[in-house]
């Protein structure tokens, strides 16, 4: 999403482009919509006229064979779910006890989904989220990731990319909330972030990196951890996992 112009394109549902994100983008740039969920007839039989997908790396977006998304690794935690009768986020490790698993239900857990946020040097502010959604979900479920105001939003105060439990983050509106939270409260991009994460979703569901256009970042989590990052054209950077925990 460009936050200067508030275009923005979202896909789900891909099983054959390699980066979801470029897609997405190709989406905004080349279509009049904004959302499209894809299937392969949809695809090829209506957006011919707008996306070239008869090539394999048609403007910069690279196709692959849908056995490409499948390792041993996803089928072995797709058996587990199952065997556990359990929904669980994408990339999670297998759950040793029944307290961890408790913790994996409530969406805790630090690895699934990646996002961007990003300011120039005169403020035009970006965002840009992709995840690879929950093992053993119902056909059919979509998440926060590409609904716009929700998983991602960007406009002329800030960006915003959380991840989380998706629902939580739906029915939070994370990504509008806190931008709206700057904009008419006239909080401070720390100030809205830590609300939302405290007072707008469930403990141990949400976490979110964010920009504003004055180049302040916040990177707040109310789940255990959270794999994040952020640098500065002046070369500062950090990396974090768990709370309190950067290094420079």
């Amino acid at each position: 999403m460009d936050g200067n112009t508030k275009n923005c394109g979202a896909v789900s549902g891909v099983t054959t482009v390699k980066n979801a994100i470029s897609l997405a983008r190709l989406d905004m740039e080349k279509t009049p919509h904004i959302y499209l969920c894809w299937s392969r007839a949809f695809a090829r039989e209506r957006l011919c006229r707008y996306l070239p997908f008869t090539t394999k790396s048609a403007e910069g977006i690279e196709t692959v064979d849908s056995s490409y998304f499948i390792t041993p690794e996803n089928i072995e935690r797709l058996k587990q779910a199952k065997e556990a009768n359990r929904v669980q986020i994408d990339f999670t490790q297998p759950i040793p006890n029944v307290d961890d698993e408790a913790s994996l239900l409530k969406g805790d857990s630090q690895i699934g989904t990646v996002g961007c946020v990003a300011v120039d040097s005169k403020g035009n502010l970006a965002t840009a989220t992709s995840t690879g959604g929950l093992v053993n979900k119902m056909a059919g479920r979509i998440g926060d990731t590409p609904i716009i105001g929700a998983g991602t939003y960007a406009n002329s105060v800030c960006a915003v990319s959380a991840t989380g439990k998706g629902e939580a983050i739906i029915r939070a509106t994370v990504g509008r909330e806190l931008a709206a939270l700057m904009e008419y409260k006239g909080l401070s991009l720390s100030e809205a972030a830590t609300h939302i994460i405290n007072e707008c979703t469930p403990k141990r569901t949400t976490g979110l990196i964010a920009v504003s256009a004055k180049g302040e970042v916040t990177m707040p989590f109310n789940t255990v951890g959270m794999f994040r990052a952020c640098a500065t054209e002046d070369g500062y950077t950090e990396v974090g996992i768990w709370p309190n925990e950067p290094c420079d």
